[in-house]
């Protein structure tokens, strides 16, 4: 697939198919996230991949801070939520888990760090796409909960920024409408 083509088709693919995702693609995907700029060459990026039963751990640890942030967890709309949580990691047969741990180099700019990581995951979203896979760049609360980060054995520096969910394709994006460039550009050229 062409770099253009790349960029303009993918989509966000939120339902895919239980059906197994190669280890070699797997892999193929999280190199291209080891080309991303990153300042002072740090390579600030960690990658946990769950597949298969090592998604229950994650399931666990998300199922536990929802509960955690509930006033009574025990209600059943909230052990609804709460099973919601736990079978959060089962959407996707792969699941990449991006997460930075930023350096020590004094001439380092913790933002920078986490761009770097940013810009990787965005390597991987296309990268999938370009190899025949759906990808999903999942966020929220739970996923900057320290309790993420420590099951991943980050420091305490380190951050989980995000769960790129992986398998083949179950649906068709909707069409996308997105601003001119127009409308986001600002030229000058003069004082």
């Amino acid at each position: 697939m062409e770099a253009f083509e790349a960029l303009r088709t993918r989509r966000s693919i939120g339902r895919v198919q239980e059906k197994e995702v190669a280890k070699e693609l797997v892999e193929k995907i999280i190199e291209t996230a080891t080309w991303a700029p990153n300042h002072v060459k740090t390579e600030p990026w960690r990658f946990f991949v769950l597949t298969g039963d090592g998604r229950k751990r994650l399931g666990e640890t998300l199922a536990r801070i929802v509960a955690r942030d509930m006033d009574d967890p025990t209600t059943e709309d909230n052990q609804r939520k709460i099973e919601k949580a736990r079978k959060n990691p089962f959407r996707a047969p792969v699941i990449i888990v991006a997460a930075v741990e930023p350096s020590d180099h004094p001439k380092v700019i913790l933002k920078e760090e986490y761009a770097a990581v940013n810009a990787g995951v965005q390597n991987m979203l296309i990268a999938a796409h370009a190899l025949g896979l759906g990808a999903i760049w999942r966020t929220g609360k739970p996923c900057y909960d320290r309790e993420v980060s420590h099951l991943f054995g980050l420091s305490e520096k380190g951050e989980v920024l995000g769960f790129i969910y992986v398998g083949y394709p179950d649906m068709t994006p909707p069409a996308r409408k997105i601003k001119s460039v127009e409308e986001v550009t600002t030229w000058i050229d003069k004082e």
